[in-house]
């Protein structure tokens, strides 16, 4: 499949609007994003890409800023050595877990080992919620439990949990990429025990699970979240994250109309996990 590199460069840039934006972008279907240089580029699949529908999103952005953009087409390339061009660093989460690619050559030692090739799909470890749900995993009591990932990406949070011992995964995203790029990454950690599913919350209807992850943008949480709940057993957990610590109110509001009580919320550099329990 093609995709498209769109650039962006704000007037005045700040870091804070350039991650607003891509939440924003998220919602009309870009896929993934890297930061260079304040500014920021964004992929979305060529045949998704409505430059009307864009436009009229950056005409409505609530913060004061000057958006410009180009865009290229990009031919179906290595996106492992993309990667690799642009300085994708092993991650090491608590101590505990490092997330690497399998063309690292110093890697740090950690208890669980994860080598993820992310190609265009979002879930290396240096996004802050990826980071924190990771930081959760190392924390939970997986054994003999089943578990759900909703906007799995790389899968690299269903990997950890397979290591961490959990009987059984579903990852589940909507993309071909991400589901292609989980395929392999699966295959590249000798996982057996993870079934991925594509789709969005209507693939669902079967899973009960004892935890859910979903990593996903705030609309879709949103939107989402009684699927979510269904799944789950009384006191089953669900963790949440891909929005803001300004979000927490109205996530926490969605929550307790589908039965799910608020336990705690984590927050780093203002992206917040919030992990609710079925009542």
């Amino acid at each position: 499949m093609d995709y498209l590199e769109v650039n962006f460069t704000l007037s005045p840039y700040e870091e804070f609007i350039a991650d607003l934006l891509m939440e924003t972008l998220g919602e009309i279907g870009f896929e993934s994003f890297q930061l260079a240089d304040q500014q920021f580029f964004a992929y979305i699949q060529e045949s998704n890409f409505n430059q009307k529908i864009l436009d009229d999103k950056l005409s409505k952005f609530e913060y004061p800023v000057s958006i410009d953009y180009n865009i290229l087409l990009l031919e179906n390339k290595d996106w492992n050595e993309e990667w690799e061009k642009n300085f994708f660093q092993p991650v090491l989460i608590d101590n505990d877990c490092v997330v690497h690619s399998s063309f690292h050559q110093k890697v740090p030692e950690a208890k669980y080992d994860i080598v993820i090739n992310p190609k265009m799909a979002f879930g290396t470890g240096h996004h802050e919620t990826t980071a924190l749900m990771l930081g959760e995993l190392l924390k939970m009591d997986l054994i003999k439990k089943n578990l759900l990932d909703m906007g799995c990406g790389t899968a690299v949070l269903s990997i950890l949990a397979s290591l961490r011992g959990a009987s059984s995964v579903v990852a589940v995203d909507i993309d071909d990429w991400c589901i292609e790029n989980s395929m392999e990454n699966i295959r590249l950690n000798k996982i057996k025990n993870i079934e991925l599913r594509k789709g969005g919350a209507e693939v669902l209807k079967d899973v009960h699970v004892d935890i859910v992850l979903a990593n996903i943008n705030r609309n879709i949480l949103l939107k989402d979240m009684k699927f979510y709940a269904a799944c789950l057993p009384t006191g089953g957990e669900l963790y949440l994250s891909g929005f803001y610590v300004e979000d927490i109110p109205m996530i926490e509001a969605e929550a307790e109309k589908n039965g799910l009580q608020l336990a705690y919320f984590k927050e780093k550099n203002n992206w917040a996990l919030v992990k609710t329990i079925k009542k």
